[in-house]
């Protein structure tokens, strides 16, 4: 999902009544975990965009940090 972030990736989980996204990073040392949610529509909600989005550019200043 380039929308979010570099190497970012969605993965479907389809459970026995709704489906599921995880939102990922791959860094060269991780599997960033960015976001679960149940998909409702065809379309990603711009809030979990958001939130995805933070939290990949939060993780990735403080790896910087180290």
């Amino acid at each position: 999902m380039p929308a979010i972030g570099p190497n970012c990736q969605e993965l479907r989980v389809v459970d026995e009544n709704m489906s599921w996204r995880i939102l990922y990073a791959l860094t060269s040392d991780a599997i960033v975990i960015l976001e679960v949610f149940q998909k409702k529509t065809r379309r990603t909600p711009r809030q979990v965009a958001d939130v995805a989005k933070k939290r990949l550019k939060r993780y990735l200043h403080d790896v910087e940090e180290d």
